[in-house]
């Protein structure tokens, strides 16, 4: 599960006011809830795009702190995908792309910088290795 903040000054709900909503406009209905550091994520079971198996997302809350979006991406082995199942493969990087930034504000590029500072800022990193 990937774990993923707000540009500084911005909110989760302020951005997605109805995660579940937005859920299921960008993936397909919800068939579940799944716990996951003490919040209910949503689970698509079914997305309606066939290159994911499942996809869950959702806002985690945390106490004193801003809350943060979480999501897992489950997708089939492209060696399984038929041509037009392929086809649909750009689909689903723009709808995770598309999701990611109308929550986070953040595009691709500044989403994978963010992640490289919170591995170099970790003191249980070992860069040596």
């Amino acid at each position: 599960m990937k774990e993923y903040k707000m540009r500084r000054g911005e909110y989760l709900e302020e951005r997605i006011p109805d995660m579940e909503a937005s859920v299921k406009d960008y993936f397909g209905p919800i068939t579940d809830t799944e716990e996951y550091k003490g919040s209910d994520l949503f689970v698509i079971g079914e997305p309606d795009n066939p290159v994911f198996e499942k996809v869950v997302a959702g806002t985690v809350e945390y106490s004193g702190k801003k809350d943060k979006l979480a999501v897992e991406f489950y997708e089939r082995d492209p060696t399984e995908l038929g041509p037009d199942e392929l086809e649909a493969a750009a689909d689903a990087v723009d709808a995770k792309n598309d999701f990611l930034l109308e929550a986070t504000g953040r595009d691709a590029k500044s989403r994978r910088d963010s992640l490289k500072r919170s591995v170099e800022d970790d003191p249980d990193h070992d860069v040596d290795a």
